[in-house]
């Protein structure tokens, strides 16, 4: 074209959670029998929707608001019940206003990142969910700005790593939390959370927490929300939604929570900014935040929610027991969210290695895929691993990380495929690594 078109960040939006449907799509139209281990979606898994929870849809479907715009910042009554749920926390305290819906979160993520300055930073987690590290670096046109979670500590936050960062990049003006962690399913201690917001107030920065899975947590662990230990200096965007703990991912609705919006001017100028962009789209989906109270307050939600915690509890540590001892790969228990991330330990991973397939023409397909000079060796386990065992799983470098490995759910319902998976993954693993 005459006139270069292309944003300067348009190169860093990539997406291999779904990248990997289209090489997953093209072997299995070539006779390979594929488990959809990459995307964490509950009800593509199986994931049954009550009766109950239906009929409240059902119901709100039959009205006539529900099909109508709803204000901009979101419904009045939602956004009252949400406040008075974070207020009953005892922690900051929000009012209605201080809440904005969007359509699923990661509309929401486009607008917090793409309404910063382009020189401003938010330091992001690596491993770090694509989504947010993939809209933090192309708001900037440049690769994200990473901090450190540990995988021989549980995952956690390297906090001498984010200062490090801090200190040395006074771009740095953010930082980003994901508790309950996605791709690791890390839940991060009550000490490790103020570390941070210390380390925020200390340098004038704001958080932005996502905090999707706060209510998924098991193994005895608790999941700290920020709006408990956040205090009146820093301002913060928690991030929330009804995607997974519904679960509900086709209803496209998140909203964030602001604290101490109004004590800064330039942040809250950057929230109004956000407010304006929402305004000009005019709203997010009115039926899902017409029925969230509703479903929330249902005396059956309680039951509902923890019979599906118990059963992730159960799965993190069936997984976690079946690779815990398979040599050159390191992984934790997974304590929060449906995610188990595994990383091979460093040089064990090479460009002659590979797995068995019979099928000929899988087999051609998936050499041609891993001959570019620019596939991962991680990318290049995973696509045999899915050629050969049919076990669809998404590269850990995908995950704005230099490690390698890869991110699997928990989300597969059936016990027996369940355990099954995991030990095809294990001697997949074994096999490997012993290739060459």
């Amino acid at each position: 074209m005459r006139t270069d078109i292309l944003h300067i960040g348009a190169g860093e939006l990539t997406y291999e959670i779904r990248n990997i449907v289209n090489v997953g799509m093209k072997l299995q139209a070539l006779g390979v029998r594929v488990n959809w281990e990459n995307i964490g979606d509950p009800v593509a898994k199986g994931e049954k929707i009550p009766s109950w929870m239906k009929d409240i849809v059902a119901e709100a479907v039959q009205k006539d608001e529900t099909y109508g715009y709803s204000p901009t910042k979101g419904i009045l009554a939602t956004r009252q019940f949400i406040a008075d749920e974070t207020n009953a926390l005892g922690g900051v305290q929000i009012d209605p206003e201080d809440i904005i819906f969007f359509n699923g979160l990661g509309d929401a993520i486009s607008k917090i990142f793409g309404f910063l300055k382009r020189t401003a930073r938010v330091i992001v987690p690596t491993p770090s969910y694509t989504t947010h590290s993939s809209a933090e670096a192309a708001h900037a046109g440049d690769r994200p700005v990473t901090y450190i979670l540990d995988p021989n500590h549980n995952w956690y936050p390297d906090l001498e790593d984010i200062e490090n960062h801090i200190k040395f990049n006074p771009a740095v003006a953010g930082i980003l939390i994901i508790n309950p962690d996605n791709p690791t399913g890390a839940v991060y201690p009550e000490q490790i959370l103020r570390a941070i917001v210390k380390i925020a107030e200390k340098n004038d920065l704001f958080i932005i927490c996502d905090e999707v899975y706060q209510n998924m947590v098991y193994n005895g662990t608790k999941s700290v929300p920020m709006a408990t230990i956040i205090g009146d200096k820093v301002p913060t965007i928690c991030m929330r939604g009804v995607s997974k703990e519904m679960p509900w991912p086709g209803s496209r609705c998140g909203w964030i929570e602001v604290y101490n919006g109004h004590d800064d001017p330039m942040f809250e100028k950057y929230i109004n900014s956000i407010l304006n962009a929402k305004m000009v789209e005019v709203c997010s989906t009115t039926l899902p935040q017409l029925v969230l109270p509703e479903i929330k307050s249902h005396p059956e939600y309680g039951n509902y929610l923890n019979e599906r915690i118990r059963r992730y509890e159960k799965y993190s540590n069936l997984a976690y027991d079946i690779l815990k001892d398979v040599k050159g790969v390191l992984v934790n228990r997974t304590n929060g969210a449906f995610y188990m991330s595994a990383a091979f330990e460093y040089g064990l991973l090479n460009d002659n290695q590979t797995l068995p397939i019979e099928n000929d023409e899988v087999r051609t397909t998936v050499e041609g895929m891993v001959s570019g000079p620019d596939i991962s060796p991680d990318k290049r386990f995973v696509y045999y691993l899915l050629g050969s065992t049919g076990v669809c799983v998404v590269p850990l470098s995908s995950f704005a990380t230099n490690l390698q490995g890869f991110r699997i759910t928990l989300l597969e319902r059936d016990e027996k495929e369940f355990i099954k998976i995991f030990k095809t993954i294990a001697a997949a693993i074994e096999s490997y690594l012993a290739s060459a």
